[in-house]
């Protein structure tokens, strides 16, 4: 697997997607400031996935906020959307004014080391649409993020960094899975906010 290096906005996926990267939408002491913002103010709660009829209870805690009491469905698992808090306001509105599109939902995940991962999937659930558009802004501690082909398998993977922004759109979910892999020598916490449009 190939750690991908890219230039800002250029498109990170070889065809069958598009998918941009800005390494520094926030400054350090900036994303530190909302990081430990979010660590208390959110309502943070481990999800319980069904999986092959065993239940998991995720050591990664999550969070789901938008514009109203949207429903969101995933791994067998149902949220209900959170009022906006002012820093989640805020910070819809500069990933907002970088990408140009208008998000009302943020599903966001806190990882307390790199023991905590994501496997792999696809933002592909009906109420996205048939091209979703997901802003994916991280906080905190330097991830690897990986992208493989459905179909190819052919894979590549970024390094998220303190402040950046990942912007998905186009064919991205309908052709590509990713995956948050686990890195245990990372021991900092990591926020991910991942501002999308649902329609439900």
């Amino acid at each position: 697997m190939d750690l991908f290096s890219t230039s800002e906005n250029e498109n990170l996926l070889p065809f069958d997607g598009e998918v941009s990267y800005t390494p520094a939408l926030l400054s350090t002491s900036e994303a530190q400031h909302f990081l430990n913002a979010l660590v208390h103010e959110i309502d943070w709660q481990q999800d319980s996935i069904r999986i092959f009829g065993k239940t998991y209870i995720t050591k990664r805690k999550v969070a789901w906020y938008g514009d109203r009491a949207f429903v969101y469905r995933y791994s067998n698992t149902e949220k209900v959307a959170l009022p906006w808090t002012p820093t989640l306001l805020q910070l819809k509105q500069l990933v907002e004014q970088e990408t140009g599109f208008v998000f009302n939902s943020c599903l966001l995940n806190l990882y307390h080391d790199g023991t905590e991962g994501m496997s792999w999937h696809a933002d592909d659930e009906k109420p996205l649409g048939e091209q979703p558009i997901i802003a994916s802004l991280s906080l905190g501690a330097t991830r690897k993020f990986s992208f493989k082909h459905k179909s190819t398998k052919q894979s590549i993977s970024i390094l998220l960094e303190n402040g950046s922004l990942l912007l998905m759109r186009g064919e991205t979910q309908a052709n590509w899975l990713h995956a948050l892999p686990k890195m245990a020598k990372v021991k900092g916490v990591r926020v991910n906010l991942t501002f999308r449009r649902i329609s439900n």
